[in-house]
């Protein structure tokens, strides 16, 4: 079943994609900031309060290889309505939570609605834009996946002092109902719909297969790699989804399809976002444990530390985006990956006392490598790919990105704790700068693996394969 044949305002569509999928990415960094008050009205701890986040990022591993399949299926209209509703809901349980358990599944039903979000927004535009032009359509969603956590942090901080952490979920709930009106109204489908049905055993296999991996990386930098929950769960995940795969390849209509990797363009820059994402995750990750356990800097500091960088990936998203259209990727990435191991450099040689604006440049000067790097890689290898696999690209791209974002964080952190304990300095703060600044070498390792490959990106794309 072809798409409905309707004209539309692609601005209008395109708008109301941007609006969604920034409601959703705000979302995720204002929770970061409210966990401490949570921790204390709920009585928990810190490891029962950090599934607010696993169970947040479990839930979106699990959906987003499912929504190439959602995506053949239904229209682009129904589906952000859906997406949006399931979110809005979850906002509604985590506003009105009596109890943490609730709490827990509020976040997993966001995480529901987030998990559609992305991808379909992704695909959308990626539809909606032909090749030559798919760069600069691509920046916006830069601008919005770089401004949204540039003012979640401030914003919470602020809501949190002034109010509770209620407030996030109250502040989210209308904004997102808002949206939700709109997509009612005035959405349209511009997908190709497909008689396709769904394999509940691949749906099987990949819930573990993903959610193994993911589960288990996330908590192998807490509980370690040897820990019995880690390499239990990162096993389980690695059998099913040895199984999942095997399976897609020999299915006529694929759950998820991984020939998307016969391209090599599409495989080195699905290889090189999850290294710019890694980096970018565990650097986010790192920077605000120096700010608070070594520099003595207070959240709201360590939230307006961020800032700067954040904005500056958000407003030269689009300007890269018009670079890679007129010039292709290859010396974005080349130049991006060199901003982002200056930068990587200098933090594994942070001192005691480095000053707040010291490091808010150093993370200034990496997110502007970052614009670089993370949409215009993702529209090079989605352009060398034939229309009816963009779907399939974009759930691939964005699963590999966030398993590989999980396995990263969880690297850098276990390498930060094995130095903190194993050093034999008596001081607390010094056995802790030294475990981060090993970290941050271990960061630095992977930026110049990334600038050497992406000497392999050619300068324009591709013929896209052929399935």
């Amino acid at each position: 079943m072809i798409a409905e044949k309707q004209s539309f305002n692609r601005n209008l569509i395109v708008g109301i994609l941007l609006a969604a999928s920034f409601v959703t990415l705000l979302n995720q960094t204002l929770i970061i900031i409210a966990i401490p008050p949570i921790m204390s009205d709920f009585q928990i701890n810190a490891s029962q309060a950090q599934w607010l986040t696993t169970a947040f990022m479990l839930t979106n591993g699990i959906l987003i290889p499912v929504t190439a399949f959602l995506i053949e299926k239904f229209s682009s209209k129904h589906l952000l309505i859906a997406a949006l509703s399931v979110f809005s809901l979850g906002t509604l349980i985590g506003a009105i939570a009596p109890s943490f358990s609730f709490l827990l599944v509020a976040r997993v039903v966001q995480g529901m609605g987030a998990g559609i979000m992305m991808p379909l927004m992704q695909t959308v535009m990626l539809t909606l834009f032909p090749p030559e032009k798919r760069g600069s359509a691509m920046g916006m969603v830069g601008l919005v996946t770089g401004f949204a956590p540039a003012i979640g942090p401030t914003l919470a901080g602020f809501l949190i002092v002034h109010y509770s952490w209620r407030s996030l979920f109250y502040t989210v709930l209308p904004v997102a109902l808002i949206v939700l009106v709109l997509a009612l109204f005035l959405m349209k489908n511009v997908t190709e719909q497909k008689q396709v049905k769904i394999d509940l055993v691949s749906v099987i296999f990949s819930t573990f297969g993903w959610g193994g991996l993911l589960y288990g990386f996330s908590i192998a930098g807490t509980a370690g790699w040897m820990s019995g929950q880690a390499l239990g769960s990162i096993g389980v995940g690695v059998v099913a989804l040895v199984i999942f795969i095997t399976r897609q390849l020999k299915l006529k209509q694929p759950m998820l399809e991984f020939r998307v990797f016969n391209s090599p363009m599409f495989m080195i820059t699905t290889i090189l976002s999850v290294f710019v994402f890694a980096i970018m995750v565990g650097t986010q990750t790192l920077l605000p444990i120096y700010a608070q356990d070594v520099a003595s800097f207070t959240a709201l500091e360590s939230g307006l530390m961020l800032l700067p960088g954040a904005l500056i990936m958000g407003f030269m998203s689009p300007v890269t985006g018009k670079i890679f259209d007129k010039f292709g990727g290859k010396w974005l990435s080349v130049s991006g990956f060199s901003f982002i191991t200056i930068a990587l450099v200098l933090y594994a040689n942070l001192s005691l006392d480095a000053s707040l604006v010291w490091i808010a440049g150093i993370f200034a000067i990496m997110m502007n490598g970052v614009s670089m790097i993370m949409m215009p890689l993702m529209t090079a290898g989605i352009n060398a790919l034939p229309p009816h696999l963009i779907p399939h690209g974009t759930a691939m791209n964005n699963t590999i990105r966030m398993v590989g974002g999980s396995i990263g964080t969880a690297t850098l952190i276990s390498v930060m704790s094995h130095a903190s304990l194993n050093t034999f300095l008596q001081e607390p703060k010094q056995a802790a700068m030294e475990g981060i600044q090993n970290a941050f070498m271990l960061a630095s390792v992977l930026g110049v693996l990334g600038l050497l490959l992406a000497f392999r990106i050619k300068s324009k794309s591709g013929k896209a394969v052929k399935k």
